[in-house]
């Protein structure tokens, strides 16, 4: 109830006051705004002698012009009276050739501008008074009657925007309060509910420091916590990096065996090229599965790294070999362009693994009939590969993660062309072994460029 109070009167006294403050400042904005446009009129009025009715034609057409126009601007009614008193311009016209002798009249010929609200009827009048050229008396009055319905409407909007403050600033202070309700019955409450949601209690250690007692057993939980944790995790990145990586090969495999079941009477020499391929993914799949098994360890300590002389146009153009089945059936154009021989010191199983996730994920996340464009350069320090997709592209939001593990943009398109999320965070350990980099330029529905940068020699 306190925290109700404190936090309401202020801004309810405050709200009042802010609403009448808007009111009296727009209304005085805008008493000057027509003031000051009235003042260009004046000059006018005294200079062509309309107020004495000595000006040409041209002269009254102008000042009437002028007038007309700076009523429509207010939606209002200008009249401009003379020295006798008598209205000599009236833009509705009604009263014109009358006499009009008032208080704020008399007042603008003392040389005082004046300005007053009807709140009632929603209007404010605006009197500024027209003074001679030649010799600085009062040669008339302008008079300005405009509605005020918008600062009205002005007003009332900005009261319901504090309403609603007041509103929202009510439910914080109630969940504030129920939230440290809450706090005094936390201490037991944590290890019941951790224990009864089965599906979450291993995602965060408990705290409970109120009773010696409560933090001995709170200890106790979070140890055989971090115990059940670390196998759990360990379980599902074996499974799922697993179910990802391998279905590359295991496709190749089975599209090489499907051509060969197919034809009939095949020449020995097919015959023997597809079995060679076929033994190569196997051999491939076979080094997939001993990297996998090291990733669940590569956060602890570094893992083994085989590097050895390599040649990078040769392990790319293998790459792309062993893809284009799966991109014929997407019929996406795979494209490499290599400007100079390139040899490097690398881990070759890694980095087959790592440019195989790219240009497969510009396959899988392409649009049919589509192209993904391979290049690969170097300098005098380092080689780089880059490769482009005409595909779906990556949000911007999503591309500060697509490189953490299991993260996947679009689950349910992920899961329908068999996506994990594990592909870019191999692919991206695999670059940070050998020292590289890796960025990722996107924009949605226009494609992706993954850029690799890794040193020539490598250097522990």
């Amino acid at each position: 109830m306190i925290l109700l109070l404190v936090g309401i009167l202020p801004i309810t006294i405050l709200k009042y006051w802010i609403l009448e403050n808007y009111e009296t400042q727009a209304l005085q904005q805008r008493a000057d705004q027509i003031r000051s446009q009235c003042r260009v009129i004046t000059e006018e009025l005294s200079s062509t002698g309309f107020l004495t009715g000595s000006g040409d034609e041209s002269a009254r057409i102008l000042i009437e012009g002028e007038t007309s126009r700076l009523g429509s601007l207010y939606s209002g009614r200008v009249v401009v009276v003379n020295s006798r008193f008598r209205i000599v311009r009236d833009t509705y016209g009604i009263d014109e050739g009358k006499v009009l002798i008032a208080q704020e009249v008399l007042r603008a010929f003392e040389g005082e501008e004046g300005k007053s609200y009807d709140k009632s009827n929603e209007f404010m009048e605006v009197t500024v008074p027209v003074r001679s050229t030649d010799s600085g008396k009062m040669a008339g009055v302008m008079i300005i009657s405009v509605p005020t319905t918008d600062i009205r409407g002005g007003r009332d909007e900005l009261g319901a925007t504090v309403y609603i403050l007041q509103i929202i600033l009510i439910l914080l202070l109630l969940g504030v309060a129920f939230y440290v309700a809450g706090l005094l019955v936390r201490p037991f409450g944590k290890v019941t509910a951790s224990l009864d949601e089965n599906e979450s209690f291993l995602d965060e250690d408990i705290s409970i420091p109120d009773y010696t007692e409560t933090e001995l057993l709170a200890e106790a939980y979070n140890r055989m916590r971090r115990r059940l944790r670390a196998q759990e995790e360990s379980r599902q990145e074996f499974v799922s990096n697993v179910s990802h990586e391998l279905k590359t090969p295991l496709t190749s495999m089975k599209v090489l065996a499907d051509s060969l079941v197919t034809q009939e009477n095949v020449p020995n020499e097919m015959y023997r090229e597809f079995m060679l391929d076929i033994t190569e993914e196997i051999d491939r799949e076979n080094k997939i599965i001993n990297d996998l098994l090291s990733l669940v360890k590569m956060d602890r300590k570094a893992p083994d790294i085989n590097i050895k002389e390599t040649n990078i146009n040769n392990l790319i153009d293998l790459i792309l070999k062993r893809l284009r089945p799966i991109a014929s059936k997407q019929n996406i154009e795979l494209v490499l362009e290599d400007y100079k021989p390139i040899l490097a010191q690398v881990d070759e199983t890694k980095l087959t693994l790592a440019f195989t996730n790219l240009i497969e994920n510009g396959i899988k996340y392409n649009r049919p009939d589509g192209w993904v464009h391979v290049s690969l350069n170097m300098d005098n320090s380092f080689f780089f590969v880059k490769v482009e997709d005409s595909g779906i592209g990556i949000p911007e939001a999503s591309q500060q993660f697509i490189f953490e593990r299991f993260y996947r943009v679009d689950k349910s398109h992920s899961r329908e062309i068999g996506g994990t999320g594990l592909g870019l965070a191999i692919t991206r350990s695999a670059v940070l072994m050998h020292h590289g980099a890796i960025r990722v330029y996107s924009k949605e529905g226009e494609g992706t460029t993954f850029t690799v940068r890794i040193p020539l020699r490598y250097e522990q």
